[in-house]
């Protein structure tokens, strides 16, 4: 059995598990440690951490990291400490956990997961992939294909940012109700399916486990699902991207 270290940075907490490669399962609960104080060097200890934690996923590790990252460098990191930016992460978590770590945006992980294994496999056309966490990340799949970092939640959307508004944390410090919420969510869906038209949205993140609560409420032309792997699909696609 193949297996591989998954790694999921995000903004509030670090989860890492190892993933059988040919079914995509975990094949250990989950491990999350607090990403906070997120600079450089503190982030980098706790991923090699968490790579001591599992030693049955031997060679290169996936990470996936809430930011824009082209060949390895780390161009954006809205939810982490700034001495992230311009970075060559793969370089430094590598050396930091002594074998080869590759780094993906977590939200491209993510969707590469559910294209593999969950609610997008086998689609074809466009398919989204949203996470709905601290901020909004997404994927933008193509017949499966990945297109990367897309940063869909950074859009302008009636002045403003739909990762401050439509984001769950966004839910939490308003308290909106969940129908409150979703009526957000179908603004900026709609705003989406202008620019894009997919045939299917995929709701991820860690608030995906209560999708029959503002499922019901959402709207779009295209089908809306809930992400197969829920929350964990970070770190699947983390896995995948080790072995990429």
């Amino acid at each position: 059995m193949a297996v591989r270290l998954g790694i999921d940075i995000g903004g509030s907490g670090i989860k890492g598990a190892p993933v059988d490669m040919h079914s995509g399962t975990l094949v250990r609960d989950r491990r999350r440690l607090q990403t906070q104080p997120s600079h450089l060097e503190a982030v980098a200890a706790r991923v090699s951490r968490l790579a001591d934690e599992f030693p049955e996923a031997a060679g290169p590790i996936g990470c996936a990291l809430p930011g824009v990252v082209v060949i390895g460098q780390v161009h954006t990191a809205p939810h982490l400490d700034p001495s992230w930016i311009g970075v060559d992460a793969p370089a430094v978590l590598s050396e930091r956990c002594g074998r080869p770590v590759r780094v993906i945006n977590d939200a491209d992980a993510a969707g590469l997961a559910e294209a593999r294994w969950g609610a997008a496999a086998g689609r074809e056309g466009v398919v989204i992939v949203l996470t709905l966490g601290t901020g909004i990340g997404s994927a933008l799949l193509h017949d499966g294909k990945l297109i990367p970092n897309t940063e869909l939640g950074h859009l302008e959307l009636d002045g403003q940012e739909p990762d401050d508004t439509v984001s769950n944390r966004a839910r939490k410090q308003e308290g909106l109700s969940f129908e409150a919420w979703a009526a957000r969510i179908n603004r900026y869906l709609a705003h989406l399916e202008g620019l894009f038209s997919p045939v299917l949205f995929v709701m991820g993140g860690g608030i995906s486990k209560r999708f029959g609560e503002f499922g019901p409420h959402l709207r779009a032309r295209a089908e809306i699902a809930p992400a197969v792997l829920l929350n964990n699909a970070g770190i699947v696609g983390a896995a995948m991207w080790a072995d990429a």
